[in-house]
């Protein structure tokens, strides 16, 4: 195999520094400076210790597509369960963002109920793309930068990794800066309600304050324990979340209506849009949902590859989003409507219903915000570590094994989300979350992709060792490593939407044809780049396809990967499984 063939030809060549342990100079205080080979051999000893454990003794090629957190996962981390991915979603379902879902479709001229019923098929049709992208992860228990190498190809989907890596870090930061404002309201409740005026204002900002500053750290601060915290380890977060956040909920929910008598007049109001208007609407509202999953469509395999058994990742998923994302809907419907009849004013945001509630300065009402605002500041770390960082830190492992793992890409992703001084991107007159929302659009596309590719084109069947091998005998390799029919198909998925994408931005104005198919920008982007790659495959054949296009068969298989890391140790002429870990040994089972 061509690996082999670059390994052979290196230790020919005598370059083996990438091999070898660096040599240390010796410290003798009474010469004079280090020379230029000192100070070499310096940096080399650095960048050794930067190395992840078990890369030692990869040839150059495998060094950027293997390390502990890339291979496929073994039995002993496989810990999720059916219960913990309903944790997970129950977790994640309570946050400030579902909360306010509603709002688009309401404000649109919609009645609640109305409203109501498209989240419900808008977090259903989530829940089918969830599960499909879930497969993959389940049964060959690998991430998605290593899932997507089979459509991409191996250096093709470096690009794919980047885009959900760079959402990734923008999104932390923006989660952050929600989850500062609930950090905000528990010090209020804590030192009183005028304490931002207080804390003496050194920053002069529109966009935020000395104290907002204060509390943004704060909450970016006590998210680092948990993206400590490994993959198969963090799902404990997600349980006690799945706890506490929907109990903070509910009480949240039952004081404003008994606060307020009753549920509110938005409940009651009937659609003011009918014919045309009400459909776009109704489109609108349900999109909605699909744009907000759009990253965790994507790479969902970064979290099923962790499940026990396939069935453990798929019916949970599929009942759990919708039924969770719809009540926690739900509840922000009746608390809004509550508000605007204590208010006059309907708040769409719980974090300014619960500023109201500090009006008055008791300590009951006091108490009782502390408790709820750290109930969303707990919804935000999790939704923050689930959405974001562990899938930042997951796909950041593919862009350069050697020197980074989860939990290095987890606290980059941290580093990112501060220093972009994200609180800039929240105020009133930033169209940056428009952007944000509207990149479903690419997302959707490499989705599209990655759907034709293990589903129609490969029936299911991956060969595991050939996901990690960067020469012509991988039959992912394609041309220099990138398949051209799966780029050609995402630019096909992109370009439906771009004159859409563009008004959306409202930087000019389009046709409303374009914005029409915009609101379905999804569909329009997936659809697309999945009937394309088809096309170009059958166009032009490829390698790695286990039969016809569309020949009727299933070739999905559960994977043994015990023993995968003795297939990479005996690449190198080494018969020791590497050891990355001490529980790692693994060799290569049915690839």
């Amino acid at each position: 195999m061509g690996m082999f063939k670059e390994e052979k030809e290196e230790s020919k060549t005598g370059n083996v520094d990438v091999y070898q342990e660096p040599v240390l100079a010796e410290n003798n205080s009474s010469e004079s400076p280090a020379s230029e080979p000192e100070a070499k051999g310096k940096f080399k000893t650095f960048l050794k210790k930067l190395e992840i454990s078990g890369t030692q003794g990869l040839s150059t090629s495998q060094l950027f597509l293997y390390n502990y957190d890339l291979k496929p996962v073994e039995e002993e981390r496989r810990t999720w369960s059916f219960f913990n991915f309903i944790c997970f979603w129950l977790a994640d379902s309570f946050n400030v963002n579902t909360w306010q879902i509603a709002a688009t479709g309401v404000e649109a001229g919609m009645s609640c109920w109305s409203v109501w019923g498209t989240v419900w098929l808008g977090y259903f049709m989530v829940a089918c793309f969830i599960v499909l992208a879930a497969r993959v992860g389940a049964f060959y228990h690998i991430s998605f930068p290593v899932s997507c190498r089979s459509s991409f190809g191996i250096w093709g989907s470096l690009w794919p990794v980047i885009n959900r890596v760079v959402m990734a870090c923008v999104w932390f930061g923006v989660q952050s800066t929600i989850g500062g404002q609930c950090v905000q309201l528990m010090l209020k409740a804590i030192f009183g309600n005028d304490l931002d005026t207080r804390i003496h204002d050194t920053i002069h900002s529109d966009a935020i304050d000395s104290f907002g500053l204060l509390s943004f750290f704060i909450f970016w601060f006590c998210q680092l324990p948990f993206i400590y915290m490994h993959p198969h380890t963090v799902r404990h977060l997600f349980t006690v979340k799945a706890i506490a956040c929907p109990i903070a909920g509910f009480a949240f929910l039952i004081w404003t209506m008994v606060k307020a008598g009753g549920a509110g007049p938005v409940v009651r109001q009937p659609a003011t849009v009918h014919g045309s208007d009400y459909a776009w609407a109704f489109i609108n509202s349900t999109m909605n949902a699909l744009a907000n999953f759009a990253t965790l469509i994507v790479n969902d395999p970064d979290f099923t590859r962790m499940a026990r058994r396939p069935r453990s990742a798929f019916w949970s998923q599929f009942f759990s989003i919708p039924i969770f994302f719809s009540i926690t809907c739900l509840i922000g419907i009746l608390v809004s409507s509550a508000s605007n009849l204590l208010y006059g004013t309907t708040y769409w945001d719980p974090l300014d219903v619960l500023a109201r509630f500090l009006d008055k300065g008791h300590s009951g009402p006091r108490a009782g915000v502390f408790f709820i605002s750290l109930g969303f500041a707990l919804a935000q770390v999790g939704t923050n570590i689930s959405a974001n960082s562990v899938s930042a830190g997951t796909d950041m492992t593919a862009l350069l094994p050697k020197f980074m793992n989860i939990r290095r890409g987890g606290f980059i992703c941290a580093i990112v989300g501060f220093v972009i001084c994200p609180w800039n991107l929240m105020t009133s007159s930033s169209m940056f979350t428009t952007y944000l929302s509207a990149y479903a659009v690419f997302l959707s596309s490499i989705a599209g992709v990655v759907f034709a590719d293990y589903f129609i084109l490969k029936k299911g069947f991956l060969k595991l060792r050939d996901l990690y091998v960067a020469d012509n005998s991988s039959d992912y390799y394609y041309w220099h490593g990138i398949n051209l029919r799966a780029y050609a198909a995402y630019i096909c998925g992109i370009l439906p939407n771009i004159v859409g994408f563009v008004g959306a931005t409202k930087t000019h104005t389009v046709p409303a044809g374009a914005t029409y198919v915009y609101d379905f920008s999804y569909f329009s982007g997936y659809i697309p780049a999945a009937c394309t790659l088809v096309l170009f495959t059958l166009i032009w054949p490829c390698k790695g396809l286990p039969g016809k296009i569309f020949e009727k068969k299933w070739l999905e298989k559960w994977q043994d990967v015990e023993d995968f890391g003795e297939f990479f140790a005996s690449r190198r002429g080494d018969l020791r499984p590497l050891k990355s870990d001490p529980r790692d040994d693994l060799s290569v089972g049915e690839f």
